[in-house]
């Protein structure tokens, strides 16, 4: 079957543990551990012998040489979205790499069965040759990423944010290695609705944040994601993308320009009393509780922080010795996410604190029910601003 050159071929091995030397061969306790120098070494040195040669050798031919292109710096078509346009992230997501592909030819594009969701199937309608469907295989597509990485390409792997948890270990290895993947997480917090918890990646920002030298961002409309998404293809190492379900507003001009480590000030006046950060839907809600507290003469500054790692700390000290009362807002669970980045971020500054998180197992609903009931709305926005100012 090896020899069948036009199919694949596989070798299926059973492996034994120390093969070849009796008191080692398939028993538990060894693996890992030097033999100790002595009588055990000596009879296993005896055992294995002294022709360790195979008969017939073994030859491993070389992999065929491989064109390694540079990375276009060149950008993408600029967004062309107007303010009152609704469009969702994971739109913004495929149509951006859509655009990468026509100016960078090393970009590649691979999904876990999702694409239609992801929307990278995009991406799939004018590449079909840089498109690989991976199948409900998350580890494999990650594997299959680091791969193509080490080859020079540029890949971009999608799934539900909560399905990518299945290839942590792969995405580890994939840090420790160096590689120069981008993931990209749909379908992320209670907001996704009725699908219910099973569906929600509630965990995924908790997940990143650990792996050495990752990126992490979340953009809240359009624009910053279709920008983000280049921003990642020019970024070395693991990027991550957190996307959302639901169809937002657009926030930014075309012409806006994000950066690594950057964030932005959306709301902000002299007499702000509290600063509201958020990111992805969480910060739409920020935008009304701003606009329903200005009606009550009450100024507070919001911050979109679209890069979560690393994480603008400059911006968030400031608005901490400005305004002296800080929420935070996040469809996440409450450990590991945006607001335990923030709070690092502002070790050593004096204010009052408000979490808004998922804190409790979210249900199949609507999610302006499942956000309400989880405090991550509006409302409880400017409930907790409230209850700081008391």
């Amino acid at each position: 079957a090896l020899s069948q050159k036009d199919k694949p071929s596989v070798i299926v091995a059973r492996t034994l543990k120390g093969k070849g030397v009796s008191f080692l061969e398939d028993q538990a306790g060894w693996h890992g551990k030097p033999i100790p120098r002595g009588e055990n070494l000596d009879r296993a040195l005896n055992e294995l012998g002294q022709d360790l040669s195979i008969d017939p050798p073994l030859r491993v031919a070389l992999p065929a040489s491989v064109s390694r292109e540079t990375a276009s710096s060149a950008p993408i078509e600029t967004p062309s979205y107007t303010s009152t346009d609704q469009v969702a992230t994971r739109q913004a997501y495929g149509t951006a790499l859509k655009k990468l592909g026509r100016v960078n030819s090393q970009v590649v594009v691979l999904d876990a069965d999702t694409k239609n969701s992801t929307y990278s199937d995009r991406f799939l309608e004018d590449y079909p040759d840089r498109f690989f469907e991976c199948f409900i295989a998350e580890q494999a597509m990650v594997g299959a990423a680091v791969g193509m990485s080490a080859l020079g390409k540029i890949p971009f792997a999608s799934t539900f944010a909560c399905f990518l948890t299945r290839a942590y270990d792969l995405i580890r290895m994939s840090a420790i290695s160096q590689s120069n993947i981008k993931l990209c997480g749909s379908h992320a917090g209670v907001t996704i609705g009725e699908d219910g918890p099973s569906q929600m990646g509630l965990e995924d920002i908790a997940m990143m944040r650990p792996i050495i030298g990752s990126t992490i961002f979340y953009p809240s409309d359009a624009v910053s994601a279709e920008r983000l998404v280049y921003l990642a293809s020019q970024t070395p190492g693991i990027v991550y993308i957190r996307t959302t379900r639901a169809k937002t507003s657009c926030l930014y001009d075309s012409t806006e320009v994000f950066t690594r480590g950057g964030s932005k000030i959306l709301r902000s006046e002299p007499r702000d009393q509290a600063t509201v950060i958020g990111a992805g839907i969480t910060l739409h809600e920020a935008i009304r509780a701003h606009q329903q507290l200005q009606e009550e003469g009450i100024a507070i500054r919001v911050i979109d922080l679209y890069c979560i790692k690393p994480i603008d700390k400059a911006t968030l000290n400031r608005a901490a010795r400005e305004t002296r009362n800080i929420i935070t807002v996040e469809d996440h669970y409450g450990e590991g996410g945006l607001g335990d980045s923030v709070l690092e971020a502002l070790a050593g500054e004096e204010f009052k604190y408000r979490k808004l998180a998922v804190k409790a197992l979210p249900r199949s609903g609507s999610p302006t029910d499942l956000m309400s009931s989880h405090g991550i709305n509006a409302v409880s926005i400017v409930k907790a601003v409230r209850e700081l100012l008391d």
